[in-house]
């Protein structure tokens, strides 16, 4: 059902530039027309990264509110419905609190070229900044240096989750080229807390921080998180923690939990506000369960799973997921956009999968074929297959792996078709 906030999204789609142009130009221009919201938050933790930043945000809100504090959030993409994207201290923004900021937005913009996310971004903001809370957690959109997010002057906190190879056309074709750009959400005096990472990105990390005279709190030198005997323990120079194993599945959850440890202590958190960031996070299309709705009854009695990751890190941390999971024949239905390393992807995926079957994500424009993503399965030695559709997809295994399990996979714009409709 179309609302009024859909309408007014549809009108902003239209100022969009020619050319996606990484400049912070129009986001000024509109933050000045609305008297500079960015300069009237509560303390801001600004959070940078290829992989893992929704989940570590996640933690970090579950941490803080368990602490009793009012938080904001803002994440990008959503799955299933815009308002996923601003979280008021606590709550999702409402369908009319949402219409009115965006209308705001639009009017004070004034026809100006300006992209979605900026648009939107600065929205996010508005709201923010008119509602009371402790803290505003901001999740960057791409890169850093240059993402709609990267106007406060000065944050509480940053943190810098993995970086690893992904919007190579805006941000550099080498891993220290990304890390510099994720790097530029850096500031003087404020804490960076930097989670593991290739030598080549901390190195590009280290050095912007050392630029700016931002200190940096890094894994494996100032913060330790490991899985130990069904346990997280954690250690930093406060302490020792010993810890439950965070509710997201997969053991790149583990180190997200380190960073959003990290965090937490940074900010002078205790042990329970740590404990509960692991056990309360929610984040979903991260290695989902669905055990009900339209689809989960179409696959049944396999089980289904459903995760966004797209890139080949993702890949990676799925194959590692899958891979510790109790012994099922694991299928996968897969739908990625043209613009992702498919190969990157698939490459990790042949060992732990026994099929793939390849559909195009619906409704999206720049959908990969299904024939592309199944020759790329093919090349990485995975058997596969093509469906016009999920439901085709999901009929087409079941029919012959009754008792296995099915990940749907490949893409969040997937992963939002299947909450949305499910």
């Amino acid at each position: 059902m179309s609302t009024g906030s859909d309408a007014i999204l549809t009108r902003m789609m239209a100022l969009h530039p020619k050319i996606i142009d990484l400049v912070l130009d129009r986001v000024w221009r509109l933050l000045d027309a609305l008297d500079n919201p960015q300069d009237r938050l509560p303390p801001v933790i600004h959070i940078a990264g290829t992989n893992g930043k929704g989940s570590t945000q996640a933690m970090i809100r579950a941490g803080l509110e368990a602490a009793g504090h009012r938080v904001h959030a803002y994440t990008s993409p959503h799955l299933a419905r815009f308002h996923e994207r601003i979280r008021l201290a606590g709550d999702l923004i409402s369908e009319d609190h949402l219409t009115d900021i965006l209308d705001r937005c639009y009017a004070a913009n004034d026809g100006a070229p300006i992209t979605y996310f900026e648009i939107t971004t600065v929205a996010a903001l508005l709201a923010f900044a008119e509602t009371p809370a402790d803290f505003a957690l901001l999740e960057v959109g791409l890169g850093g240096r240059l993402d709609a997010t990267n106007v406060v002057a000065r944050p509480r906190l940053c943190a810098i989750t993995p970086v690893d190879l992904d919007h190579q056309q805006y941000l550099g074709d080498t891993l220290a080229q990304i890390a510099a750009e994720k790097a530029g959400i850096l500031k003087r005096g404020v804490p960076c807390v930097v989670a593991p990472q290739h030598d080549a990105a901390l190195d590009a990390i280290e050095a912007q921080a050392a630029r700016v005279g931002a200190p940096l709190i890094v894994a494996g030198q100032h913060w330790h998180g490991t899985e130990e005997h069904g346990r997280l323990v954690f250690q930093d120079e406060t302490g020792l923690l010993d810890l439950p194993l965070p509710s997201l599945p997969g053991p790149h959850q583990v180190i997200n939990a380190g960073t959003a440890l990290a965090a937490l202590r940074a900010l002078g958190l205790d042990e329970a506000a740590c404990a509960a960031a692991l056990t309360r996070a929610d984040w979903p299309a991260r290695m989902q369960r669905l055990r009900s709705g339209r689809w989960a009854e179409r696959a049944a009695p396999a089980e289904l799973w459903l995760d966004g990751g797209h890139n080949p890190a993702a890949g990676q941390a799925v194959a590692a997921t899958l891979a510790r999971m109790p012994g099922r024949p694991t299928h996968l239905v897969c739908g990625m956009l043209s613009t992702k390393d498919i190969d990157g992807f698939m490459a990790p995926l042949a060992g732990v999968a026994q099929s793939l079957t390849a559909i195009a994500i619906p409704d999206e424009a720049a959908a990969l074929p299904a024939a592309d993503i199944a020759a790329a399965a093919t090349r990485a030695g995975l058997a596969a297959t093509t469906a016009p559709d999920l439901d085709t997809a999901l009929d087409g295994i079941t029919s012959h792996s009754p008792n296995g399990r099915i990940l749907i996979c490949g893409s969040l714009y997937l992963a939002g078709h299947v909450l949305r409709t499910g």
